[in-house]
């Protein structure tokens, strides 16, 4: 794939398969109906990709353990002409978010080249990323969430208290959190979505210097391929709890299960990312209904180019 093929032939494509997904789900916000919600994105996601000329395959995706009805690990999508493509997707990321009316759910996909993108099992990984504008190895996922701090605050000439750090608001996390305010950082605890708590130490705007902590391994494939057209650093490492999730990533061709992955291992080649809100947040608006019109606001990026587009659409309904 090409990157004027990537530029021209499937950036507004995208747009328009992330928005069918997040319109699909908006109807369903605060119903408190997660499943119903993720179905309903599923499902408008799905749809749109079949529309598409692409030969597009499901590398991460929501059905790896119960294939149907979800966008699994391995289903193929589009018409089967026109270019070979892994795609890599979260029809509704934060479910919980969306079912509560909360801030920051998103519909969220990522596609590259056949064969570029990490096949990671649906585990768990330990992640840290950082945004762009640093020397190559400022961060460690090997150091401690401390000896991280230090290091960012003394590439951006700072103080540690001068460091924000975005960290998912789970028990598992207490020992980081303790870390982090040990060396007097400013920690930014978020209830659910680490695909945008990942792309946050990438906008100024958030002030979020650092992500670390745990989370789901297809989440951090689409986080890197954020990170890959605007710049950045990621370490990951897959996490193992039992004998099925190391079986799953046999299945995968994953054979180091300790191997602690860069961006460029994950994303290994030029790569689309596209995200709509579905609820307000900090990156994005929510979707409108108002005035006979649907709204959506989406951020699409293309690593090829380094372009960066903020796409506001308005349809009648």
């Amino acid at each position: 794939m090409s990157s004027e093929t990537l530029d021209r032939g499937l950036v507004l494509d995208a747009v328009r398969v992330t928005e069918a997904a997040a319109i699909a789900a908006w109807r369903l916000v605060g119903r408190g109906d997660e499943k119903e919600a993720d179905q309903a994105a599923v499902d408008a996601m799905r749809n749109a990709l079949n529309d598409l000329d692409i030969e597009g395959v499901i590398v991460i995706g929501e059905g790896e353990r119960d294939e149907a009805p979800m966008l699994y690990i391995g289903e193929k999508v589009g018409s089967g002409k026109g270019p070979r493509i892994d795609i890599a997707l979260d029809p509704l990321e934060g479910t919980t978010l969306t079912a509560k009316a909360m801030a920051n759910a998103l519909a969220v996909m990522a596609w590259a080249p056949a064969g570029t993108l990490l096949n990671a099992p649906d585990t768990y990984m330990d992640k840290i990323a950082c945004g762009p504008g640093y020397a190559e190895g400022v961060i460690d996922l090997d150091a401690t969430p401390a000896d991280n701090v230090k290091a960012m605050a003394k590439a951006k000439g700072v103080e540690p208290d001068q460091i924000t750090v975005c960290v998912l608001d789970r028990p598992r996390h207490a020992e980081i959190i303790n870390s982090l305010r040990g060396v007097g950082a400013r920690v930014y605890l978020i209830t659910d979505g680490d695909v945008a708590g990942v792309i946050n130490t990438a906008d100024p705007e958030t002030g979020v210097d650092l992500y670390i902590g745990q989370g789901g391994a297809p989440e951090g494939v689409l986080a890197c391929a954020a990170l890959k057209c605007v710049g950045g650093q990621f370490q990951g490492r897959l996490v193992f709890r039992n004998n099925d999730e190391r079986s799953r990533a046999a299945k995968w061709g994953i054979t180091e299960l300790d191997r602690k992955y860069s961006l460029n291992e994950i994303v290994r080649a030029d790569a689309i990312f596209a995200m709509t809100g579905v609820t307000d947040g900090a990156l994005l608006e929510g979707v409108k209904f108002k005035e006979g019109s649907v709204h959506t606001h989406t951020l699409v990026m293309n690593s090829s180019t380094r372009t960066v587009r903020v796409v506001r659409m308005k349809r009648p309904l």
